[in-house]
């Protein structure tokens, strides 16, 4: 069977060797007899894989020792209420970059339980680069200031971290583990599997001990209660265990090929081939300001709707596919995560060349 490139934005392409090992594992998990979608989780086959995922993704993004992981449910977009019911409760107040649709997703929802005071938003022309903060317009009683690292529709990512005296929140789904970040500029990260981690249906979150203990606002549902999963190591019902043991798998792959430096240096190849591919032409064109770029999500259009189209259902017989833009922009976007090999990008460009000499505008 011949695999084909899928570029989809999520759930996304894996690592072939992550699925082959699954695959050996279905059956049987090593000498335990069965496979770890069976295993109860609270025993000591099952707390082994639990353990070394936590401890190889401590590794991997060099996490302090005062910081603690938890694997949750509820994709990102339940973070986005859990954040203020666990944190905006000193001054009932925050700052929110508007820097993408899942950026004002999480602004709307934080809206519901207290001020929000959007510092920068660049949706008046279309989130074509990140905002340009003007630091005046923090609130000095900010309980955090929320952004989203990479905007995976709109393929912009941030390339200088916010500067503020606020705790930093920020939503890495669509960039954790491609590149190294230092965590303690963060008070709080959390990410969506299903692009870089493992399955849709996991969430990571990454959280400072101080920030564990404000106290949530009294309504909060128990299960949102970051405390509450951080003192039964996410265990306060049943966690996604069979996502939990994918994602160490995942976290095995990328010790293997030398870490997140190796994977970063892997990621900033691929995207340059694309982007100077974009840049050397001009049947096509990328709308995003080149400071701003995603190594993650490259988005382009070739000024033709009915072209774009074309394009999408001419890729997909030549084996890439997922590749049409989000619907509320349209064109193209090529979701190069981690899992996509160097060869897809090259695919991709030598089918763009072609594509551009058969179709003449």
């Amino acid at each position: 069977m011949n695999r084909i490139y899928n570029f989809a934005a999520g759930p996304a392409t894996m690592p072939e060797a992550v699925l082959e090992r699954a695959k050996n594992e279905m059956l049987c998990h090593g000498t335990d007899g069965m496979s770890v979608m069976e295993m109860s989780h609270r025993s000591k086959m099952y707390l082994a894989i639990y353990d070394k995922a936590v401890a190889l993704l401590k590794e991997l993004m060099e996490i302090p020792d005062n910081y603690k992981i938890l694997f949750l449910q509820g994709g990102a977009s339940t973070q986005f209420a859990s954040i203020p019911l666990n944190l905006m409760t000193v001054n009932n107040k925050a700052d929110y970059i508007d820097s993408g649709n899942f950026a004002a997703k999480a602004i709307s929802e934080a809206k519901r339980y207290g001020k929000v005071n959007v510092v920068g938003s660049t949706k008046d022309i279309a989130y074509a680069r990140i905002p340009v903060i003007d630091e005046s317009k923090f609130d000095p009683e900010a309980d955090y200031l929320h952004f989203t690292t990479n905007n995976t529709i709109f393929g912009t990512h941030f390339n200088q971290v916010p500067k503020t005296k606020a705790p930093l929140v920020t939503d890495m789904s669509s960039s954790i583990l491609s590149r190294r970040y230092n965590v303690n500029d963060y008070a709080l990260i959390y990410a969506g599997a299903q692009k870089n981690l493992g399955p849709a249906g996991l969430t990571v979150v990454i959280i400072r001990d101080d920030m564990l203990e404000r106290t949530p606002m009294e309504f909060t549902p128990t299960m949102l209660k970051y405390k509450t999963m951080a003192d039964n190591d996410s265990m306060y019902n049943t966690p996604p265990t069979y996502g939990i043991y994918i994602a160490m798998l995942v976290f095995e792959w990328i010790k293997e090929l030398g870490g997140v430096d190796a994977i970063e240096k892997l990621n900033n190849e691929k995207a340059a081939l694309l982007y100077n591919y974009l840049d050397s032409q001009s049947y096509y064109t990328a709308p995003v300001e080149k400071d701003s770029r995603s190594m993650m999500n490259v988005t382009f259009v070739t000024g033709d709707q009915d072209l774009d189209k074309k394009f999408v259902s001419e890729a997909a017989k030549a084996g890439i596919v997922n590749i049409a833009g989000h619907r509320i922009v349209g064109g193209m976007r090529a979701s190069i995560y981690n899992a996509m090999p160097k060869a897809g990008v090259e695919a991709l460009v030598s089918f763009m060349d072609d594509f551009a000499k058969k179709n003449p505008k």
